[in-house]
């Protein structure tokens, strides 16, 4: 089942640019392939993120100088 896929016109610097042409020559695969995958591992990523706050977002807090208070007391600085 083919994927419809939208166009965008996306602006790279030269550098970038160049590093993803031969990327994309080297594994035989078109630029929009590397960067749709690209910006899906950031998306996921992002989504790691987002997913661990909510997770942590009951913990307790801790200030600074307590924590600071907590390392030297257990002999980590």
């Amino acid at each position: 089942m083919e994927v419809a896929m939208k166009r965008s016109t996306v602006y790279f610097e030269p550098e970038v640019h160049t590093a993803l042409r031969v990327k994309a020559a080297e594994t035989n695969r078109p630029i929009s392939a590397l960067v749709n995958d690209a910006v899906r591992q950031m998306l996921a990523e992002d989504q790691e993120d987002l997913a661990a706050f909510v997770q942590r977002a009951a913990e307790p807090t801790m200030s600074y100088q307590a924590l600071l208070d907590d390392l030297k007391a257990h002999g980590k600085i």
